[in-house]
């Protein structure tokens, strides 16, 4: 899935932010996929501008899949 967020990521770049956490090697990473609810690698979890959790993706899913939801959000 890296390959498909990377090509995201510059595609919104400016637009979204994307973060990236190792949930194995990074204690912040687990300590939010914990708050967060996923339990699953990988997970996309949105936010609204405010900060708000708006939806979650569980899963490797296609680019188009997700660039969607990023449409989506955008609106």
């Amino acid at each position: 899935m890296k390959p498909v967020v990377d090509r995201l990521k510059d595609r919104f770049k400016g637009k979204i932010d994307f973060r990236r956490y190792d949930v194995n090697s990074d204690q912040t990473g687990q300590q939010l996929a914990d708050a967060l609810g996923a339990q699953y690698v990988p997970s996309f979890v949105f936010f609204n501008a405010k900060g708000e959790k708006v939806d979650m993706i569980v899963g490797g899913v296609p680019e188009t899949t997700l660039k969607a939801k990023l449409d989506t959000l955008l609106q």
